[in-house]
């Protein structure tokens, strides 16, 4: 297979291929045709909506996160330490299962 007809989840090239069908697309009449372009139109700017309120949210999040590790850097030192000791318990115990 080659690149042109690989499937891709990057949000990036999938925006660019929609693109592309829109612009391929143009000159063609048709009442589908027609239809399919005025559903994609829709479900681009949805995606960029979308896209823009989640980068809004992320943004805000890390910001909050920051925040509180700056103002609590030995509870977020601890809180890390649990957390990569409880991940560390729980792999441990599934790779002695599967030794078993």
């Amino acid at each position: 297979m080659n690149n042109e007809t690989q499937p891709s989840n990057d949000p990036g090239s999938i925006v660019e291929d929609a693109h592309a069908f829109m612009a391929a697309t143009a000159d063609v009449a048709g009442e589908k045709v027609g239809q399919a372009r005025k559903r994609l139109a829709a479900a681009l700017e949805r995606g960029k909506e979308l896209y823009g309120t989640v980068r809004d949210k992320s943004v805000a999040c890390a910001k909050a996160t920051d925040e509180a590790v700056h103002e609590h850097p030995y509870q977020a030192i601890a809180i890390g330490v649990g957390v990569g000791a409880l991940i560390g318990f729980l792999v441990a115990r599934q790779c002695s299962r599967k030794r078993d």
